[in-house]
């Protein structure tokens, strides 16, 4: 229900999502949802966003996904080049006329340590983003407000970001009730060299675009 309006709040992107939020036994009737909405709704100058599954049952994903007009698929759990290789030669499989980005997402220690790999597999990578939650799980720690934690993680996925030419993506600030500790982060990711960041509530949009905007 959340998806029909999410356009008018005027984000950049919006992320239609088959991973995480989605139970494992209505993984068949999110395909569909997401394809139908693909379909039907106007997201007005968002840019059309999908996370699939991690892989390989977000190879499933792609064929129904990719036909629908999508500019982006998110790749979760990416810890290796050959991953997104593998989903870059599945969307051309399925389309070759429309040009379709993608967005790996590091959410481990290994893919942390293949950063740049991952960042350069493909000349269809436009981003890539860093998953804070699954990679501080990965490591056996707790995310904090500071970011001490992850300071490593982070300056390495930007590091090969700018390496490879494509944009660092920072992770989601969870507490969408705190707008000054968000106003914080914004600051704290830019100074770091991230150049956006992801977010779970409309009322962050404006405060993270206003951060981010070149002073």
């Amino acid at each position: 229900k959340l998806m029909l309006n999410a356009g008018i709040h005027k984000p950049d992107g919006v992320i239609l999502d088959l991973e995480d939020s989605v139970a494992p036994f209505k993984k068949d009737e999110a395909r569909l949802l997401v394809r139908n909405a693909l379909r039907v709704i106007d997201f007005f100058k968002s840019e059309r966003m999908v996370r699939i599954n991690q892989l390989p049952m977000g190879m499933e994903d792609l064929d129904l996904i990719i036909p629908q007009h999508v500019n982006v698929i998110l790749i979760p759990k990416t810890e290796t080049p050959t991953q997104v290789k593998e989903v870059a030669e599945r969307i051309t499989s399925i389309n070759k006329k429309c040009k379709v980005w993608l967005m790996p997402i590091i959410e481990t220690a290994l893919g942390i340590e293949n950063a740049f790999l991952i960042a350069s597999a493909s000349p269809d990578i436009v981003a890539v983003a860093i998953g804070l939650e699954d990679y501080t799980a990965d490591l056996g720690v707790k995310r904090s407000k500071s970011g001490d934690e992850s300071l490593y993680a982070r300056m390495r996925i930007v590091n090969a970001c700018k390496a490879a030419h494509v944009q660092p993506l920072d992770s989601v600030f969870p507490d969408f009730a705190d707008p000054d500790g968000l106003k914080e982060a914004v600051n704290r990711s830019k100074s770091l060299g991230f150049e956006g960041m992801g977010c779970i509530h409309p009322a962050q949009i404006r405060i993270i675009q206003d951060g981010f905007i070149p002073d």
